[in-house]
């Protein structure tokens, strides 16, 4: 589709002036982009309203370097889909801190979980429970609009925030692994060793037709 100056043009809907703007969107990816950025402008008010009630500082610093982060990102989705091109700098990608190899494995014994029943109850684990349920929601979001996105910018711009949204969820589980809120069982040796070895690699080359296509199935 060609992008349409409206400059120097009215609107005839309207009758009023209007910036340029590249109107190179599909309906369908508008009305996807309409709840990716409430979506993310939601995420970010929660990771505000949370970060009061934090108490530990590794999980404190997290939120806050997130926080910048999706901001910045959230600015580039809004200027890239209002104005159908490139934003201001190129997409960047974030990095954790912590050392993504120390995962503890295995069940310890401990309370049962329920619903808070008031404000008091609130500690770092339910916030960080919160706040990785956010970052996987927001992953699954953009990668479905991403897939249907008609504007090559806005899906650019989209499909390079999902491994960013998965190294959040990541840097969040490995804060929860390491205080035990977030345990990680397994299976017994001889069941997971098994199951290691259920499948093999493919080897030799597919069958196909003389003339390079593959044989019809009648």
């Amino acid at each position: 589709m060609q992008p349409i100056n409206m400059t120097q043009q009215e609107n005839p809907q309207t009758n009023m002036h209007v910036g340029a703007v590249q109107f190179n969107h599909g309906g369908h990816e508008v009305n996807d982009m309409l709840e990716i950025l409430g979506s993310t402008a939601n995420q970010l008010n929660q990771y505000l309203i949370h970060s009061q009630f934090v108490k530990d500082p590794e999980l404190k610093q997290i939120m806050d370097r997130q926080y910048r982060f999706m901001t910045d990102e959230y600015n580039m989705l809004v200027q890239s889909f209002s104005t159908g091109q490139d934003p201001a700098h190129g997409t960047k990608r974030y990095q954790m801190t912590q050392n993504n190899e120390t995962i503890t494995y295995g069940l310890k014994p401990s309370p049962p979980k329920k619903p808070m029943q008031s404000m008091a109850e609130i500690n770092d684990a339910d916030i960080a429970g919160h706040l990785i349920g956010l970052v996987k929601s927001a992953a699954s979001a953009k990668t479905k609009v991403a897939l249907e996105a008609t504007n090559p910018v806005v899906r650019r711009v989209l499909q390079d925030s999902i491994p960013n949204c998965i190294e959040m969820a990541y840097e969040i589980f490995l804060w929860q692994n390491k205080h035990g809120h977030y345990q990680v069982p397994q299976f017994a040796e001889q069941d997971m060793q098994m199951m290691l070895q259920s499948y093999s690699p493919a080897t030799g080359t597919p069958m196909l037709s003389p003339n390079g296509q593959m044989p019809r199935i009648q």
